[in-house]
């Protein structure tokens, strides 16, 4: 007899379903919104090939469109937690008043940006 076990994970929605959820949303509560990637990954031809972007950066950034304000979410599901540079960066966006927060959901996504939370869901980290 062979026992089956699911891993713990697998009941944990993951990062990126809940970053195409959120873009969805968001699109069609008159946003746009961009996916943005950071680090470096080699090529076919061995060199190297950088995002540009600082490490820390948002997994989403983008704007609303009735009044231009330009927000950035990182994406977390139930348990995850912001790395170091993922910090910093957040307190880099503090520092200049921007929009800005942890979602782990829709309803988080959306709450930052229709009431402008600046730091949203890193109370905690500070």
């Amino acid at each position: 007899m062979s026992l089956s076990v699911t891993p713990v994970t697998s009941f944990m929605t993951a990062e990126h379903k809940i970053q195409n959820d959120i873009r969805v949303a968001l699109t069609k509560n008159n946003c746009r919104v961009f996916r943005t990637n950071v680090g470096k990954v080699r090529m076919a031809d061995g060199r190297w090939f950088d995002t540009g972007l600082p490490k820390g950066f948002p997994d989403l950034m983008g704007f609303r469109l009735d009044d231009t304000t330009i927000f950035f979410i990182e994406c977390k599901n139930e348990t995850g937690k912001p790395r170091k540079e993922q910090i910093e960066f957040h307190k880099f966006l503090t520092q200049c008043g921007v929009v800005h927060g942890i979602a782990r959901s829709i309803d988080d996504a959306i709450l930052i940006v229709n009431e402008r939370k600046v730091g949203y869901g890193f109370k905690e980290y500070d």
